[in-house]
């Protein structure tokens, strides 16, 4: 029987294939964060595992990391798969690739995937892979964020377009040389590359044994039942919302800095059109590509994902659906326009490493478009993130350390926004402060919610943290972030949410130096220090309609002034901190 050839089969064995697969991918993930090096998988989970069939399609996705590093999967498969048929390569047992190419379906260059083509009976069935976020990948400047003056996809580092770094079993010894001799903390990165190859090969392992136990034919028609579930689920939820046209805008920082004004303000425009369970979401009228910077993504591996992502979490929200199988079936239905050349879709060589903020502001928009028909099911606009690449030098070696500054969200329906996360489709978890400094000449001086700042709505929106770090010794810093000029959009409503910031104190005696929000390499001696300001969500729905108690409370942990209560909420708090009801419900009527 060939794979796409399917069997009858009842429900109870589908369920208990999925069950497996599923516990393969969590099992690759966990062992993938036990053998890393680096802070950023270990503790960030900025890492991805899935096990793919040999049409391509992900079977299941290890749920505890990040859907940027899983949900690109296929696409990493489908551009090894090309280039190999390029070279007029082939697949064997033993082989280990390895793959970064935007342009070939990665997500961006310091996601590096390794792929192991597992075979079963001398067959080829499928795939096993891990993806995660390097360090360093011999960039212009140190780090593998903030690398935000690159000029082109090689000013951006190493690329990988399907290299075997085992062959037939063989290690390459060349190209590991390669990697020792240009990649900055190689250790860490290297070691966690091997973890990477460890864990795939662990996926590929008991991939074998869930075909030796229930047969193979077994396994490929439960995948395929469990592919179409997946579809006609996302398909009934498609049907529910009329069909129409709904649109949206969003607007990207850019390079604030710039002289040049086809660098900032950049615009996301977003066109949902639904027909029956058919969905097309288009993305034409997005702003032109910058040819020379890199806040461009790809097509494949970060907006498809963005998109993706929000849809599942917007139309099948698992409190309404519950459980429900993570694999290639839920995108079947959806179909991405995106006209060549624009910030969604560039063309090579145009840069693309800091796409991260880009895609995040997609997936805002998107959830901005279906606001008009599912306002439900939606939050308010989303405060973006910020990244910092740190580095120096000691005893002749680099140090670089990545810190994941998060978000947060706007108010939801029944809910307010949740303060100091982050965003949509990244959902990658913030350092410890005592790993970072146990490991690094860093110190976090400050780390705490904004005071006196979150968005007023019915549900007011999330609050953005303040996050305060010094250099113990001489090093440099880059930063990749945005909403810095544009605020998170309030809805039915709610007011705008807060922009976020970045200075830099050189000393004690100087004052604080604004940066703009996307920042390239720059030198810092020791005891200067940098503050990053996160955005705050918006808020959702009329202000006037929160409940008193709820404003006492926001005013009490000192998310909101006295006078803020009064202006916005019509809310009168004594001065002995209660709510004076005859004046609250007076200033409410009027």
């Amino acid at each position: 029987m060939t794979q796409v050839e399917t069997k009858k089969i009842d429900p109870i064995t589908v369920q208990v294939v999925l069950g497996a697969l599923e516990n393969v991918a969590v099992e690759m993930g966990h062992k993938l964060a036990r053998m890393a090096y680096s802070s950023i998988i270990r503790e960030s989970e900025d890492f991805g595992c899935a096990l793919v069939d040999i049409r391509g399609q992900q079977l299941c996705e290890s749920t505890h990391s990040t859907p940027l590093q899983s949900g690109p999967i296929p696409g990493y498969i489908k551009g090894i798969r090309q280039i190999m048929e390029e070279r007029n390569d082939s697949f064997y047992p033993g082989d280990v690739i390895m793959h970064n190419s935007p342009y070939h379906g990665a997500s961006h260059g310091p996601d590096v995937g390794f792929c192991i083509p597992v075979f079963y009976q001398d067959e080829l069935i499928g795939f096993s892979v891990t993806t995660a976020h390097h360090l360093d990948i011999g960039s212009s400047t140190p780090g593998s964020c903030g690398i935000v003056d690159a000029v082109d996809a090689y000013a951006e580092g190493l690329q990988f377009k399907a290299i075997k770094v085992y062959e037939k079993g063989v290690k390459n010894r060349y190209v590991w040389d390669m990697l020792m001799d240009n990649i900055r903390a190689p250790k860490m990165v290297v070691g966690d590359m091997e973890a990477q190859i460890a864990a795939a090969k662990i996926g590929a392992q008991r991939y074998i044994e869930i075909i030796e136990k229930f047969g193979l034919d077994t396994v490929v028609a439960a995948s395929e039942e469990l592919m179409n579930y997946s579809e006609k689920m996302m398909r009934e939820a498609i049907k529910k919302i009329p069909d129409g046209e709904y649109s949206a805008e969003g607007y990207l920082d850019g390079y604030l800095d710039s002289d040049d004004p086809a660098k900032k303000d950049l615009k996301i425009k977003v066109t949902v059109k639904i027909t029956g369970s058919d969905m097309i979401v288009d993305l034409t009228g997005t702003s032109p590509q910058v040819k020379d910077r890199p806040v461009n993504m790809p097509l494949l591996g970060t907006v498809d994902i963005a998109i993706y992502l929000t849809l599942r979490s917007i139309i099948l929200d698992s409190t309404i659906y519950g459980s429900f199988p993570q694999n290639s079936g839920l995108v079947r239905p959806i179909q991405i326009i995106a006209p060549k050349g624009t910030l969604c879709n560039p063309i090579f060589p145009a840069p693309t490493i800091a796409r991260f903020n880009s895609g995040n502001i997609v997936a805002d928009t998107l959830m901005k478009a279906l606001a008009q028909v599912v306002p439900h099911q939606v939050s308010a606009g989303v405060g973006n993130l910020q990244v910092v690449a740190f580095s120096g030098e000691k005893d002749e070696n680099y140090w670089v350390y990545m810190d994941i500054m998060e978000g947060s969200y706007g108010g939801r329906y029944g809910k307010d926004g949740m303060d100091a996360v982050d965003t949509l489709y990244a959902n990658t978890r913030n350092n410890p402060i005592e790993d970072i400094e146990s490991h690094y000449p860093l110190r976090v001086e400050r780390y705490e919610l904004k005071d006196n700042e979150c968005a007023p709505g019915k549900w007011r929106g999330g609050i953005g943290s303040v996050r305060e770090i010094s250099f113990l010794s001489d090093g440099s810093f880059s930063v990749e972030a945005d909403g810095h000029k544009f605020a998170p959009w309030g809805f039915d409503g709610g007011k705008s949410g807060s922009v976020g910031s970045l200075t830099i104190q050189e000393s004690v005696t100087e004052e604080p130096i604004k940066l703009p929000s996307k920042l390239p390499n720059r030198t810092a001696k020791a005891g200067s220090k940098i503050q990053l300001t996160g955005p705050g969500g918006g808020g959702y729905g009329d202000p006037l309609e929160r409940e008193p108690e709820k404003v006492l409370s926001d005013y009490l942990d000192g998310f909101i002034t006295r006078e803020n209560a009064l202006e916005y909420y019509g809310v009168a708090i004594t001065e002995s901190n209660e709510i004076d009801y005859q004046k609250t419900n007076q200033l409410r009527k009027r």
